[in-house]
């Protein structure tokens, strides 16, 4: 894409009023933004600090200055959290909170949403609990509100939660993710606020816009407000996100906002050859559209998409594996330009077994598993701390991590005594009133604790940010970290938290070479949900991953798996009526192949430990037939495990080759 056509051009080059740019899949919606930014700064002279480029992912914030470069290094590059983060901490007390606060983080809200219920409650039932406290948080609703607008027994038991978690947060003097979006619109509604940031705000770009929620768009309309001086940048069709609160229809909204609104589409694809642009474009033609756009592109009709049904999901795991290892020996296809994507985190254990069996290198991408780890979370919270002494959340977690004799009634009786002081738990353990309060043993491991901080502390200072992750290295070595934490673990556990820790000192050490701030810095470990996506940049390996984390990627070989009723579309988006979801997950899936995508289904799969049977997905039958080859379209024969097996021995020869 040597240079702009003329819709990019257009995009990049209109400021008389807000633009929404409808940027299909591949059409270079990320180079629009990075040229307009530039545009804005040599041609209208609008200084670079008083840009603002808003992203989703600190992973696309980050390649955004990648691209930018030093000339636009000025230029507030960020998520809407850490923007959020940004007008928060700079005025606390209007939000009842003191300097030095601190973010909660979704795991953090979870226990502390746990210990709010009765003993024992099932864990869906705290998911429950704190995705309603993040709903009425999006829509603005205080836990007062809350209360007064409950018209049953359960909306009261959840509202009284709300109070009284709201109440612990202020205790903690910490905000949650969704008080990241909901108190800077808080704060922008005192006029003075208000101008300050739009003053600070000449010019906002906002990326992905089909995933804002209610409250971040509420929070792009007050820093804009009747200015035009707005960009939003997206594609309704690429919206998979409803279930964390996106709005595609805020795409209408800034219609009827702004009626003086531009839109401009971009549809030419740089990405994918015909046929599965063709079928992308057929299969969401069944979503209504508030704005049509299709697909185009000049890289040729390319390969049909291939459809495989097979007998059960271990036939499939093995047939991918198989076709993964030909496009690699066959057509010198490197491993990274292979992905396999699934609707279900689920579905990777069958596919891993078979990649491992013919000895295909790949990683897992886009579950839970990294961040959700123990050493990691704990990890985190002793480098906030590094940073920030006075972080409550962080010294509760790790207070007792190794263990220092601190359990909940020493915590209890500090928290108690740093509420009423009105200090920071930190401080509380300090402070020679407490000493002499605590009992012996506990006021013996609060200045161990603390003066490891301090000790600790004082390196950071000494040294600076560039040996963060050497200092960090050394508290872990100091305490005996890994030794107490893998104490009960086998040979293979320990080398998955060995290997979790290197991985998190090898990012922090990556970081430390962005030349941030303490501030900055301390704002990327609190609001990443961890490292997983820069762990494997640069291996040559297979990606797997679901459909949600592809979202933004592209790979030259694509095998869309599971393409199933029950599984794609799901059955719990079934049971809600999110069909038109499901579909655009779809979409993204389709989209994200460059050359060569293969779809594949089963009759059989493996359910909770069942073999349940299954039809092809009614997405299938929505791709068109000039643009597919789907043998088995009319028969439904499936290939079995006994097509497959000869071949494998074959495969493994040339492996070893």
């Amino acid at each position: 894409m040597p240079t702009l056509n003329s819709d990019q051009r257009a995009a990049v080059r209109h400021i008389d009023s807000p633009l929404l740019v409808l940027a299909g899949a591949g059409s270079g919606k990320t180079r629009v933004i990075t040229e307009k930014i530039t545009w804005l700064i040599e041609q209208q002279r609008i200084p670079p600090d008083q840009i603002a480029a808003i992203t989703f992912t600190n992973k696309a914030a980050k390649e955004m200055r990648t691209r930018l470069g030093r000339k636009a290094s000025d230029v507030l590059v960020s998520t809407f959290h850490s923007l959020g983060w940004q007008i928060i901490k700079t005025n606390p007390q209007s939000i009842g909170r003191k300097r030095g606060l601190s973010i909660l983080d979704q795991h953090s809200a979870f226990d502390l949403v746990k210990e709010l219920l009765p003993p024992g409650a099932p864990n869906d039932l705290v998911w429950a609990v704190q995705s309603g406290i993040g709903r009425y948080k999006d829509q603005g609703i205080s836990a007062g509100e809350a209360a007064s607008l409950a018209d049953d027994e359960a909306s009261a038991q959840s509202a009284s939660i709300y109070q009284r978690y709201d109440e612990r947060l202020v205790a903690l003097n910490a905000v949650d993710f969704d008080d990241l979006i909901r108190l800077p619109l808080v704060l922008l509604k005192a006029p003075e606020v208000r101008h300050h940031w739009q003053q600070r705000i000449a010019y906002l770009l906002v990326d992905e816009y089909q995933d804002t929620s209610q409250a971040q768009y509420q929070l792009m309309q007050a820093l804009v407000g009747d200015r035009p001086g707005l960009t939003a940048v997206g594609d309704d069709d690429q919206s998979i996100y409803g279930w964390r609160g996106a709005r595609p229809d805020n795409l209408i909204h800034l219609q009827n906002d702004y009626p003086n609104l531009k839109v401009i589409k971009l549809e030419q694809n740089y990405r994918s050859s015909g046929h599965i642009l063709q079928s992308a474009n057929h299969l969401i033609s069944h979503n209504p559209h508030a704005f049509e756009k299709k697909l185009w592109s000049e890289l040729g009709a390319g390969d049909r998409i291939a459809i495989v049904g097979y007998a059960h999901d271990q036939d499939e795991a093995e047939g991918v594996a198989r076709d993964i290892v030909a496009a690699h020996h066959g057509r010198r296809t490197p491993w990274a330009e292979c992905a396999i994507l699934y609707r279900s985190n689920q579905q990777a254990r069958t596919l891993e077994l078979a990649l491992r069996e013919l000895g295909v290198p790949y990683v897992v991408s886009g579950g839970p598993s990294w961040f959700d780890a123990r050493e990691i979370r704990d990890g985190l919270s002793y480098l906030r701390l590094l940073l920030n002494p006075d972080d409550n959340p962080a010294f509760m977690r790790v207070a007792n991590a190794p263990k220092r004799g601190l359990g909940s009634v020493a915590m209890a009786q500090l928290g108690q005594f740093a509420n009423h002081a009105g200090v920071s738990l930190f401080e509380a353990a300090l402070k020679d009133d407490f000493q002499q309060l605590a009992q012996p043993k506990a006021a013996q491991s609060f200045r161990g604790l603390t003066n490891l901080l301090i000790e600790f502390n004082d390196r950071v200072e000494r040294e600076g940010l560039t040996a963060i992750a050497e200092i960090f290295n050394d508290l872990l070595d100091h305490m005996g970290y890994l030794d107490w934490v893998a104490a009960n673990d086998d040979h293979k556990q320990k080398d998955r938290r060995r290997r979790n820790l290197k991985d998190l000192v090898n990012w922090l050490a990556r970081l430390s070479r962005e030349e941030l701030t303490k501030d900055a810095l301390l704002a990327r470990l609190s609001l990443v949900a961890g490292p997983d996506d820069d762990r494997h940049e640069g291996k040559d390996v297979v990606r797997l991953m679901t459909l949600h984390a592809a979202k933004g990627l592209e790979f030259g070989h694509v095998w869309l798996v599971g393409c199933e009723e029950g599984m794609l579309p799901h059955t719990r988006s079934l049971d809600d009526g999110q069909i038109e979801e499901e579909r655009r997950l779809m979409y993204v899936g389709i989209t994200r192949a460059r050359r060569v995508l293969k779809i594949s289904h089963c009759h059989q799969r493996r359910r909770g430990g069942e073999v349940v049977s299954h039809q092809p997905s009614r997405f299938l039958e929505e791709l068109p037939e000039s643009a597919i080859d789907w043998p088995q379209a009319s028969d439904r024969e499936a290939v079995t495990g006994d097509d497959a097996k000869a071949t494998i021995a074959d495969l493994k020869a040339l492996l070893e080759q």
